[in-house]
């Protein structure tokens, strides 16, 4: 079997990832980094394939789907406000530069 080869997987393992992948491509990520997400998320909660043994007796971990999100802020959480509010005004005269630049 080839790499790449989907046909180890359910029809409900298959709907899954696409429906994942949608959801990336929504957020703008690129068709093949939404793909490569989408199926490393049906990896980590399947365990694989659940066709003809593969990964079978395996239960589902539900996890990898939930963890988007939780990381957020943290990178701010740590700094006092004053260096929010000076990165917050780099990133505003940055996009301020960047859009009269494309004007």
């Amino acid at each position: 079997m080839p790499r790449g080869d989907k046909s180890k997987y359910t029809d409900k393992q298959q709907r899954m990832a696409e429906h994942i992948e949608d959801h990336y491509k929504e957020s703008g990520t690129s068709e093949k980094e939404a793909e490569r997400r989408a199926w490393a998320t049906v990896n980590a909660t399947d365990h694989g394939g659940k066709k003809s043994g593969s990964g079978r007796g395996k239960s589902r971990n539900p996890a990898p789907a939930k963890k988007g999100g939780h990381a957020g802020g943290s990178a701010a959480a740590g700094r006092s406000a004053a260096e929010r509010s000076a990165s917050a005004k780099k990133g505003a005269a940055t996009r301020k530069r960047n859009a009269a630049a494309s004007h």
